[in-house]
């Protein structure tokens, strides 16, 4: 739990320092092209800065399929494999964080 709480100072603190300096991302771009995100450029770009933060480029990447076929997200979810798993466990962290920096 400590370590939970210093992470998401710390992310805090980041996302603060990087202010509106946006970079395009897997994240950001996908975001970006979604029913959601259109319209939503300071958004989607603070998600991609919490994925920057929280996953390496190709859980990025994955993650990304997911605004466009949320099915492939219900798969991994139920997947029984470990590196399947891990990735969701990965993901989840990141989706908690984005929401409670971005807004949900």
């Amino acid at each position: 739990m400590k370590k939970s709480i210093a992470f998401a100072a710390a992310l805090a603190a980041a996302v603060v320092s990087l202010g509106s300096t946006v970079h395009a991302g897997p994240i950001d771009s996908a975001c970006l092209r979604s029913d959601r995100g259109l319209g939503q450029r300071a958004m989607c770009g603070c998600i991609q800065q919490v994925a920057d933060m929280t996953l390496g480029r190709s859980d990025q990447r994955r993650a990304a399929k997911f605004f466009k076929d949320p099915d492939l997200a219900h798969q991994v979810w139920i997947s029984q494999k470990p590196a399947d798993d891990a990735f969701w466990t990965r993901y989840k962290e990141f989706g908690e964080l984005a929401e409670a920096y971005c807004g949900g």
